[in-house]
């Protein structure tokens, strides 16, 4: 049913994206305003670091109280082990992975750059639109 979408078809573009030197808790502020649980980081040529996300924050925060130290950059408190994938894999592989690897969501990069990311939600948006439009599959 699905096995001729790909990702590109169905992945977030115009993430909000952190700069590695980012103080945390604008980073912080800014996971806030817009309502996500993390963001890629990136460098000066769109390249994917690192991930920040939530979770990090709180080790961040829990770290700082018990230091009695606030603060510091994002690249000192982001994910670096980030898993990506490619805009051309299938969302059924996708999909697939989602549920082995019990992940939210990939940074899905080209040619070296971060381009997009992939959701749980995004997955779930292409199969409601392929179930109310077959002849799209």
């Amino acid at each position: 049913m699905l096995k001729s979408i790909k990702v590109r078809d169905y992945m977030t573009r115009g993430l909000i994206t952190l700069k590695p030197d980012m103080e945390l808790f604008e980073a912080i502020s800014l996971l806030q305003k817009n309502r996500i649980s993390g963001a890629p980081v990136v460098d000066e040529n769109g390249h994917l670091i690192g991930v920040l996300s939530e979770g990090d924050c709180l080790n961040a925060i829990i770290k700082d109280i018990y230091y009695e130290e606030a603060g510091g950059r994002v690249s000192e408190y982001m994910s670096t082990a980030v898993e990506t994938i490619g805009p051309d894999e299938d969302i059924i592989d996708i999909a697939i992975d989602f549920n082995k690897k019990r992940k939210r969501r990939f940074p899905v990069i080209e040619d070296g750059r971060l381009v997009g990311q992939i959701s749980q939600r995004d997955i779930l948006r292409a199969v409601l639109e392929i179930a109310q439009h077959p002849s799209h599959g």
